[in-house]
């Protein structure tokens, strides 16, 4: 039975929520984040904000979450040429892709995750990526994420598992499974907790933009991260609109 993870944790409304579901289910959780020049790059210190919160308002979370560690990998940015690695503007792509999409992001990601997870002896990897609101990016896909999940346990000789408790839902759909994380926390008022504290605290906007505060949070609400963002918190507090989300198993 797995009882330690490592969550991929950007400070952004998925990975938060991934974070806590994973607070909810194992005993030992680290978090580690990419630093990728990013165009977006107040998020590496923002995500301390998020820790810093989950500590203090979640004590049965505070004491599962462990260390934090965070990665260098400039390379990244080096090798792409994207709208979140150079400063130019998002559009759609020749072939269909938008310019956000950086090539071998996630792939990278958990091969650098899982040979952290290695050496910590963490047995689980917790991203948030997703089908359903992902943009088209191929590295957000099931398919990708059952392959990556074989060939680096083959790699490494070592069983890992992936886990995408995002994969099938969407942005309000992601916010209602916040709500159902925070109500099971043992907190009081927890749900609506942990939810405030997502809008407060976590930064999605692709532009680095924290100067504007929206009821959903902070960011430009024009760019693509802002507006799934926005209209999911719109449907999650939208009356008779079904944004159910049962917790992973």
């Amino acid at each position: 039975m797995h009882t330690s993870a490592l969550v991929l944790f950007s400070g952004g409304q998925d990975s938060t929520t991934c974070l806590a579901y994973a607070l909810s289910k194992y005993a030992h959780v680290e978090t580690v984040a990419f630093d990728y020049r990013q165009r977006h790059h107040v998020e590496l210190s923002q995500r301390l904000h998020v820790l810093n919160a989950l500590r203090a308002q979640f004590p049965q979370w505070a004491q599962r979450l462990k260390d934090d560690h965070l990665l260098d990998v400039a390379v990244l940015g080096e090798v792409s040429e994207t709208s979140l690695t150079r400063d130019t503007a998002m559009a759609m792509q020749a072939n269909g892709l938008p310019n956000s999409f950086v090539p071998g992001r996630n792939l990278l990601f958990l091969t650098l995750a899982a040979a952290l997870a290695y050496r910590r002896g963490l047995d689980v990897l917790v991203t948030g990526v997703c089908e359903t609101d992902f943009s088209g990016y191929p590295d957000c896909r099931d398919d990708t994420m059952k392959a990556m999940q074989i060939a680096l346990s083959l790699g490494m000789d070592k069983r890992f598992l992936i886990e995408t408790p995002l994969m099938w839902i969407d942005k309000a759909a992601t916010w209602q499974l916040a709500h159902s994380l925070g109500e099971q926390s043992g907190v009081t008022e927890g749900a609506t907790a942990l939810v405030d504290l997502i809008v407060e605290h976590t930064h999605t906007c692709y532009l680095g933009e924290r100067s504007q505060r929206h009821a959903w949070g902070y960011g430009c609400g024009t760019c693509p991260a802002c507006v799934l963002r926005a209209k999911g918190f719109e449907t999650y507090n939208s009356p008779g609109e079904s944004t159910s989300a049962s917790l992973p198993t």
